[in-house]
């Protein structure tokens, strides 16, 4: 058995299925960790939520902002973007029944020493702490008040974590954090405007997992979401969005041995 953790696929249903094929991944024998964004941007958007959501407990997927979107445009809380390519979903007849499989999904996964989820983890947080917060906002997504937490997601403030917190907001910065994330000030106050390489890092700011006491360096932080970043691996993290749609590749990493597997543009 392997377990294939592989970066956005944004709607690159096509791309996707070339890269399984290179992986000669077995839905029977293998294992796909995807960190959120399976749709958006790409063209194929419908195909992927179809094909990922058939392969049952062989996928293990994160819900990315992207996936967070597609669901308030359906519940009317948002106006499409005109860039945006998720009409074919929200007019096939299956809508209803991918979006309710979509919503089920969590917005982190822990399994050993791994960290699956979409942007990363404040610094402060440890993997235990992590899993404990995303199971909060999980359980607001799936119950009965999740249009309104949809709703409350909208907005970056708080922008910073504190124990004290609660309601909209305490659910809005857990959210944030694992879905929007990429720089973080000292005091770990996340500046969601800042979407360049880390070399461009906005002054006074650091990469979220850069911070030299970050909580979950026990864990590998397995994360996708900043393609400006790319394709991306250090001691404790394997960051893999390396922007197939904007013309990178498609990136997956064999977690036992650390293989890379690439799809061009």
């Amino acid at each position: 058995m392997a377990t294939y953790a592989i970066g956005d696929l944004q709607g690159c249903y096509s791309a996707f299925r070339r890269l399984l094929d290179q992986c000669a991944f077995d839905p029977m024998r293998d294992r796909l960790w995807l960190v959120g964004d399976l749709v958006n941007r790409g063209p194929e958007s419908l195909e992927v939520l179809r094909f990922v959501s058939s392969l049952g407990a062989a996928a293990t997927v994160v819900l990315g902002n992207h996936d967070l979107y597609l669901l308030m445009l359906r519940a009317g809380l948002k106006r499409r973007a005109e860039d945006d390519t998720l009409l074919p979903i929200l007019a096939a007849p299956d809508c209803d029944e991918l979006l309710h499989w979509l919503a089920g999904r969590p917005l982190l996964h822990v399994e050993g020493q791994y960290v699956l989820v979409h942007a990363g983890l404040l610094p402060q947080w440890t993997a235990p702490r992590a899993q404990a917060l995303a199971a909060e906002a999980e359980d607001a997504l799936t119950g009965r008040d999740a249009e309104k937490f949809l709703l409350h997601l909208i907005g970056s403030r708080p922008d910073h974590w504190e124990d004290s917190l609660k309601g909209w907001g305490r659910l809005r910065v857990i959210v944030n954090a694992f879905t929007r994330m990429r720089f973080c000030t000292g005091d770990a106050r996340m500046v969601m405007r800042a979407k360049g390489p880390p070399d461009k890092a906005p002054e006074g700011t650091l990469p979220w997992f850069a911070f030299p006491r970050r909580a979950s360096r026990n864990h590998t932080i397995v994360c996708g979401h900043w393609s400006a970043l790319g394709f991306y691996r250090e001691e404790g993290l394997i960051a893999l969005d390396s922007g197939y749609v904007w013309g990178g590749q498609l990136t997956a990493v064999r977690l036992e041995d650390g293989e890379v597997f690439q799809i061009p543009a």
